[in-house]
This record gives structure tokens, C-alpha cells and sequence, in this order.
């Protein structure tokens, strides 16, 4: 979200809609190797905040905007040509944040979205994870979305990060604070009141996004400064921290995806016409020959120059969250009458 959308959600008040990621210097080490994979040029996206690559339909990419929009995801093709739309009966989109893929209750294919956003930290009091089966075709057409509403343990905050474990098909959720904290949904989401979700591990500050790999072996937490490959545990959380990794410097960077093949990260920008970088994973981080076995260094502590990384670009995060803050409190000031919607 930009700094202007965070201002209107405290109240009415208007600030030049400047990129959040303006602040942020290049994250620590560069990325190597990464290239444009395509660009979302088409204009009913231009709020592209979720990414999730497709293992049943190879080369399609999902997508779906951020707050203010429809219920609807856009299927893009590997040059980034929006394929099929496809729309969530009965569901709403007040801030949506994040996309992944899943199984439904009887193992098929599912697409979830989750309106998980909350600019004001914790004005709403449960967020909501909404579900469509993923087709067997690529075409335009209207499915009837399954809902679930979410709960923090320890009280509402905002959050953009939602992943799901291919191997426990458990969701996790991230949120986007200084103290950033990954939240583990139960073992199967209900329908019926409310699935509570806990925190079980730290999370980069200022996360914007994460997934798991296809395999389950490895996760990555994106924010706007930089990202963080995790191993993953036998318990299937995000375990130990294995390193930094520098990622291009976007527009307001608010996505990522793991390739179908678990090779590369595809990472994206809110805005209109943005590319989408490929950026090529490190050995460690590869496809397992050997069925999936944890990465063999998952018990260190982390590599030292990534750990030094982390803490630059979390001050400079904080300068950015300052600012932040400032706006919405100064619009809170200015106006309490204004919304506290999604942005």
C-alpha cells in the first residue's frame, strides 16, 4: 500500500500517492541473476499484491489486485497475458494481500485468497481467507468461494504474508510489524466460527509476502527491503534462517512466488505496468534429488553477512514505519470521522 492509501484508512486526509518503497536503499547484497520474467501491463491490474505459480496449468501465474477492488483473480500466461479471470461468488475484497495454492476438503486443487489486510493494526477483528477449487480448464468463469474467518491469538494486527504448506496444507500467516511474527492456522480450516491461528515464528520486519516452495523443504519472507530463505521443519513451520537474499529493487514490492518447478522466486510490484523479476534460488534452496530431505545446514544459525543484513534493512524499515505512523496518526488527528478500510 502507499503512504496516501494508509493516510485515507486513519482518516480524510490526502498525501501524494509516493511508493512506499522510495525509502528504501538496495537490499543487503545485490540480486544476482535475476532478469524479467514478463510484465503485467494489462489495466485492470494495477495493484498486483499476491503471486502464486501454478503446478496444475504450467507457465500460469495468478494474480489479484489489493484493496478497493472485485473478488476476482487474473490467470497470466508466461508473458504475462491475462489467460482467464476468475471471480469469487459470494465473496468480498476489502484488502486482499495475499494468494496460494492449496487442496479443498476432498484433496483437489484450490486457489485461496486472503483479505487479510489492515492498515490500522488491528481496527478489524477477524481477517478472512476465502477459497475457490482451481479449475480444469483456463477460462473466465464465476466459482462459488468457500469462507473462513480468521483470528490472532493475541489480538488483531495487519498482516500481507499468507503461505500454505504443500505437504500439511496448513496456512500461515505473517505479519507486517518490526516484531514480525509467523502465525500457523489449524490443522484444517472450518467454516463455522472462527479458526485461530498462533504464532510460531519470527518473521523479517515489514513482511510483505512469503510462499513455500513446491516441495515444502524451504520458505521465503519478501518485505520491501530485502528477503529471507527459511528451512522448514519436520513440524512443517519455518524453521532456521539460512540466508539473506538480495532481491531487485521494486516499486512497492508486495509479492512473490515460488516457479512451479521450485527453481526461481518470481517476485512483483503494486503499480501499473510493472515487471515480474525471476530471480534464480541459491544451491540450497534447489529441488531435492533425494524426495524432499531437509536442507542439509537447516540447523545453523543462519549465515552471518544475511543476520547483519537483516538489521540494516530493519533500520531502515523503522525510518519507514515512523513515517507511516506519522501520516495515519496526523490523518487520525484531522479527521477521526474517515474509514478504516483496506488499502
Amino acid at each position: 500500500m502507499s503512504l496516501s492509501r494508509v493516510a485515507r484508512a486513519g482518516a480524510a486526509v490526502t498525501l501524494a500517492a509516493t511508493p512506499v518503497c522510495v525509502f528504501a536503499p538496495p537490499a543487503s547484497g545485490s540480486a544476482r541473476g535475476e532478469q524479467i520474467a514478463f510484465t503485467i501491463d494489462d489495466p485492470r491490474i494495477t495493484e498486483s499484491s499476491g503471486l502464486a505459480a501454478s503446478t496444475r496449468h504450467p507457465g500460469i501465474v495468478y494474480t489479484h489486485n489489493d484493496s478497493g477492488g472485485v473478488p476476482k483473480i487474473y490467470a497470466l500466461d508466461a508473458g504475462g497475458r491475462v489467460r482467464a479471470v476468475l471471480t469469487f461468488a459470494g465473496a468480498g475484497a476489502r484488502d486482499w494481500e495475499g494468494i496460494a495454492l492449496g487442496k479443498d476438503e476432498r484433496g483437489r486443487p484450490a486457489i485461496f485468497a486472503a483479505d487479510i489486510g489492515d492498515n490500522l493494526g488491528g481496527a478489524w477483528p477477524y481477517v478472512t481467507v476465502y477459497r475457490i477449487r482451481e479449475p480444469a480448464q483456463i477460462r473466465s468463469q464465476t466459482l462459488r468461494a468457500t469462507t473462513f474467518k480468521i483470528k490472532y491469538a493475541d489480538g488483531p494486527r495487519n498482516a500481507e504474508t499468507f503461505m500454505i504448506n504443500p505437504r500439511t496444507n496448513r496456512v500461515y500467516i505473517a505479519s507486517k510489524l518490526f516484531g514480525g511474527k509467523v502465525y500457523e492456522g489449524p490443522a484444517k480450516l472450518r467454516t463455522s466460527g472462527y479458526n485461530v491461528v498462533r504464532k510460531v515464528a519470527d518473521a523479517p520486519a515489514m513482511a510483505t509476502d512469503g510462499a513455500f516452495s513446491p516441495d515444502g523443504r524451504t520458505c521465503v519472507i519478501r518485505s520491501y527491503f530485502g528477503a529471507r530463505l527459511y528451512s522448514v521443519g519436520p513440524d512443517g513451520r519455518p524453521g532456521k534462517s539460512l540466508k539473506s537474499l538480495g532481491i531487485p529493487m521494486q516499486s512497492q514490492g508486495e509479492s512473490l512466488s515460488y516457479t512451479a518447478d521450485g527453481r526461481s522466486l518470481l517476485l512483483g510490484s503494486e503499480g501499473e505496468n510493472q515487471p515480474v523479476y525471476r530471480l534464480p534460488l541459491p544451491d540450497e534452496a534447489l529441488p531435492s534429488p533425494s524426495g524432499g530431505k531437509t536442507p542439509k545446514n537447516a540447523g545453523a544459525g543462519g549465515d552471518a553477512e544475511g543476520v547483519a543484513g537483516d538489521t540494516r534493512n530493519t533500520r531502515v524499515g523503522l525510518l519507514l514505519a515512523l513515517a507511516i505512523a506519522a501520516a495515519v496518526g496526523y490523518g487520525l488527528l484531522r479527521g477521526r470521522g474517515g474509514s478504516s478500510g483496506g488499502g
